[in-house]
């Protein structure tokens, strides 16, 4: 009798998140290791070495290797879980610092952000801290991925019992689906990008009782992500 065929095996694995995430940090702890020894030997040539020329190239050899030292140290902290320490903040004033935060941190740039801010007397519920990493990363990715020439539209608002965070992008010819747009990590990588960005903001407004979601609305060639976060007290505008 014939032996029946091996079942043909899938192109490729799954893998649980937990253990990319384990993966990651405990190559990123090996990895920061080595470099922290390379960086202690670099110092200490320095030290020995009297020309100025070759005392140069061995600071340049120190910027390096602590540049690689903290991009691992963000990637280990882009894929870590996030706790929050909340803490009762009022939505103006937590909005108007991270207007005046990213204003400051992307002065720079060609494109120019429209603020909308309406948020009332509301109480928010919060880390302010994780909330600036989380709307750095945001701007940072419009910035950083095929903005169109046009302002970007930063818009906050109260719906109730929630505050709504926009953000507006101008994009056009834009295909990708936004189904899963920020459960998506590792999807899509660059040179010193690994497509955790948005998956960490995302991580972080989950961790605030909040929710994140996109659209594309090609009427208008606009990529709109809205960020929800909890609001409680007096609300009036």
């Amino acid at each position: 009798m014939a032996k029946p065929l091996p079942e043909s095996q899938p192109d490729s694995m799954n893998v649980a998140w937990s253990d990319v995430v384990r993966f990651i940090r405990q190559l990123g702890h090996d990895l920061r290791n080595h470099l922290n020894a390379i960086e202690l030997q670099s110092a200490y040539i320095g030290e020995l070495e009297r020309k100025d020329e070759l005392k140069s190239e061995i600071k340049r050899l120190h910027e390096m290797v602590a540049g690689m030292t903290s991009a691992l140290q963000s990637l280990s902290r882009a894929v870590s879980e996030v706790k929050a320490n909340l803490i009762a903040y009022p939505a103006a004033d937590l909005v108007e610092d991270l207007r005046q935060k990213i204003d400051h941190d992307f002065s720079g740039g060609n494109t120019a952000i429209n603020w909308d801010i309406q948020v009332g007397n509301a109480m928010l519920s919060v880390d302010p801290q994780l909330l600036q990493e989380a709307f750095g990363e945001l701007f940072a990715n419009a910035f950083r991925h095929d903005c169109d020439k046009g302002a970007l539209v930063a818009i906050a608002r109260l719906d109730k019992d929630r505050l709504l965070f926009t953000l507006r992008e101008p994009k056009s010819g834009f295909h990708a689906p936004t189904e899963n747009w920020v459960r998506e990590p590792l999807r899509k990588v660059s040179h010193g990008h690994y497509g955790l960005g948005l998956n960490r903001v995302r991580a972080i407004v989950e961790a605030h009782g909040g929710e994140m979601y996109a659209r594309y609305d090609p009427d208008v060639s606009a990529l709109t992500t809205t960020l929800v976060l909890p609001a409680s007290g007096n609300q009036n505008a």
